[in-house]
């Protein structure tokens, strides 16, 4: 486990979000990405809360408050500065993915 703090730790979810290709970035609408402090229960990373892409419907539309991000445990998992800001662009990634729809399963495979 690392301590990180927590300005530290905000700048490398900005920058794994910097990171995405641009392409991705203008298709994201209503996505509030958040860090939460707390480890939360073991071996959660991150957390995708909201409705992918592929399942809104024309009834989405003003119905729901932003998608959330959440990636609160990677530093419990990690030993150094390095490893943490190298899992968090796996998890930002990571539950990019599912807000487009992506499954767990489809995302090990990608590697993610």
């Amino acid at each position: 486990m690392i301590d990180i703090e927590r300005g530290r730790f905000e700048e490398m979810v900005s920058t794994a979000l910097d990171g995405l290709p641009e392409d991705l970035g203008t298709h994201m609408r209503n996505v509030a990405v958040t860090v939460e402090h707390d480890p939360g229960p073991p071996g959660l990373l991150g957390l995708y809360q909201g409705v992918p892409l592929t399942s809104r419907t024309s009834a989405y539309a003003g119905c729901c408050g932003p998608d959330h991000h959440l990636p609160p445990g990677i530093c419990a998992i990690c030993q150094s500065e390095r490893e943490v800001a190298e899992q968090v662009r796996r998890t930002v990634i990571h539950e990019v993915g599912h807000y487009f729809g992506i499954d767990d399963q489809r995302l090990r495979e990608l590697g993610w």
